[in-house]
C-alpha cells in the first residue's frame, strides 16, 4: 500500500504570513519502509497515494506530563485544559492537545501541545487539494512504553529498550546551514525537546547527555557542523529515513476536534485500496473462483429440483390418464383426479366423507343423552347445521367431544350447531366435492334428526 508522507514546515512567526499554497516537502514510500521518490511542491501538485500521513517538525510541538483525568471522553477534552491551564503559553482555545496512544486515566501521560489555528489552516489546505491526511505523526516524541530508539541510520522498526538513552538528531534551518543555524532534536522516555545549539543551554546539558550514552544522528548537511559542536563523529541520516521512522510510530495527534469525521469512509476506502492491491490478488483469485464455484452448485442443485419436480407432475398426469382414459387435456392432476373420482362416485351411488349421509351417522353416534331428535336440518357444502336452542353448555361440548373423537368438528355460530370435517376446519370446503344436497335427500329440513 502506497504512503505519502509530507513534512510541514515549521510554523511561521507572529508577525509573519503563511501561504497555503507555499511548497511542502513530501515523500513517496511504496510500503512504508523505503523510499521510492522524494520532492518539493504545492499541496495541489503532490503525487497521490493510499494513504496520506503528515509529520510535524520537531520545533512545532510542546510536550507536557501530566495525570490523565478521569472524564468521559466527550468531556476528556475539557478536562484536559483544565489541567495544562496554567502551563500553556496560549489560550485553550488556540491550542490543539493531543494524548499519547492508550492512555490510563489517573496515570501520568505525555500530551502534545501545538498552534491550532496554524494547524488548521495546514489540514485544510491539503483537504483543498483533495489530499486527506490520514495520520499526524511528531517528527519527535518521548519514548513511549515498549517502543525504544532505532539504531543510527538504518531505518528498521525501533527494538524494544528501556528507553532511557538519549537519542538526538542534529539538523539545520532551512535558510541556512552554518554552524550558527544548527538545531538539536533530542528525546527519551522523560523529555522531548528541540533547541538551537548557538546558546549556552545546549552546552550546559550536553555533560548529562554524555553521561547517559547519548546516540547522535545528523543530517547531511547538518554533519560536519555537528560533529564539530558535539567533537565526536555522528551518524549520518537523511530526512526521508527520519520521516519515515516518525510515521512508524503509534503516535496520531489528529484527536477531538481535528478528528475526521468521516473515519469511517476513509477506513472502508483504505479496505478498498488494500483488497485491491497486487498483494491481495492470491487472494480476489480465490474468492472470484469461490463464488464462481457457488454460483454453479446452485444452478446445478436448481436444475435439479427443477427435474425432480418435473418428473413428479409426469407421474401424476399419466396416473389421471391411466385412471380415467376420457380427460383428454391435463391441465391441473391433482383436482382432475378429484374431480373425476367424485364423478365416479356419485355414478355408483357411494356417499362421499361430506355428503349428508356420512354427517347424519356422526351426528346420531354423537348425540347426547337425554336431547330430543333435531328438526329444522339444513345441509350445504359438506355441512350439517341445526338449531341451537334448548342446548345447554354441557350438551353442546358433550357433543363436540363425541364428535372430534370420529374426525368431526363442531361450531357455534349465529344461533345453529354446524357440523362438518375436522380437517375443513377455518378453510373453505370445495363445493365440486359435496354432491350430495338438501335437493338430492328427502330427509333435509324435514323432523329427521337423530334418536338418542
Amino acid at each position: 500500500m502506497s504512503l505519502l508522507v509530507i513534512l510541514l514546515a515549521a510554523p511561521p512567526r507572529a508577525d509573519a504570513l503563511a501561504s497555503a499554497d507555499a511548497p511542502l516537502a513530501w515523500l513517496l514510500s511504496p510500503d512504508g519502509l523505503t523510499l521510492a521518490r522524494q520532492g518539493s511542491a504545492a499541496p495541489a501538485l503532490m503525487p497521490r497515494a493510499d494513504s496520506v500521513v503528515l509529520v510535524l517538525p520537531a520545533g512545532a510541538v510542546a510536550w507536557h506530563r501530566p495525570v490523565a483525568p478521569k472524564a468521559p471522553a466527550n468531556r476528556l477534552r475539557a478536562a484536559l485544559g483544565g489541567v495544562l491551564e496554567e502551563q500553556l503559553l496560549t489560550d485553550d482555545d488556540e491550542t490543539h492537545l493531543a494524548l499519547a496512544p492508550r492512555v490510563t486515566a489517573g496515570a501520568p501521560t505525555w500530551v502534545a501541545a501545538m498552534a491550532k489555528p496554524w494547524l488548521a489552516a495546514q489540514l485544510a489546505a491539503l483537504a483543498a487539494a483533495g489530499l486527506v491526511v490520514d495520520r499526524l505523526v511528531p517528527a519527535l516524541a518521548p519514548v513511549l512504553a515498549g517502543d525504544g530508539a532505532a539504531a543510527e541510520g538504518d531505518g528498521t522498526t525501533p527494538t524494544t529498550i528501556a528507553g532511557t538513552t538519549p537519542t538526538g538528531h542534529f539538523f539545520t534551518a532551512p535558510e541556512s546551514t552554518t554552524p550558527d543555524a544548527l538545531w538539536l532534536a533530542l528525546a527519551d522516555a522523560d523529555s522531548a525537546l528541540c533547541l538551537p545549539l548557538a546558546g549556552a543551554l545546549a552546552r550546559t546539558l550536553q555533560a548529562g547527555w554524555s553521561s547517559r550514552g547519548a546516540r547522535f544522528t545528523a543530517t547531511p548537511a547538518a554533519a560536519a557542523a555537528a560533529e564539530a559542536w558535539l567533537g565526536a563523529p555522528v551518524a549520518v541520516r537523511s530526512e526521508a529515513e527520519q520521516a519515515l521512522a516518525a510515521v512508524r510510530s503509534r503516535w496520531n495527534l489528529l484527536q477531538f476536534d481535528l478528528t475526521p469525521q468521516h473515519r469511517g469512509s476513509l477506513a472502508l476506502g483504505k479496505l478498498g485500496r488494500q483488497l485491491l492491491s497486487p498483494a491481495w490478488q492470491p487472494a480476489r483469485l480465490g474468492l472470484i473462483a469461490l463464488l464462481g464455484v457457488q454460483v454453479l452448485g446452485f444452478n446445478v442443485m436448481a436444475w435439479q429440483q427443477d427435474r425432480a419436480l418435473t418428473d413428479k407432475r409426469n407421474t401424476m398426469d399419466a396416473l389421471l390418464r391411466s385412471a380415467h382414459p376420457q380427460v383428454r387435456a391435463v391441465l391441473d392432476a391433482p383436482l382432475q383426479m378429484q374431480r373425476e373420482t367424485a364423478a365416479l362416485r356419485v355414478a355408483a351411488g357411494v356417499p362421499g366423507d361430506e355428503d349428508f349421509e356420512p354427517l347424519l351417522t356422526a351426528t346420531a353416534t354423537a348425540w347426547p343423552d337425554g336431547q330430543p331428535p333435531a328438526t329444522q336440518l339444513r345441509f350445504e357444502n359438506g355441512r350439517l347445521s341445526l338449531p341451537a336452542v334448548g342446548w345447554v353448555p354441557p350438551q353442546v361440548e358433550q357433543l363436540r367431544a363425541r364428535l372430534g373423537a370420529t374426525g368431526w368438528a363442531l361450531d357455534n355460530a349465529e344461533g345453529r350447531l354446524v357440523i362438518h370435517r375436522a380437517a375443513a376446519a377455518g378453510a373453505g370446503n370445495n363445493a365440486g366435492n359435496n354432491t350430495g344436497n338438501s335437493a338430492g335427500n328427502p330427509n333435509a329440513g324435514g323432523p329427521a334428526g337423530p334418536r338418542p
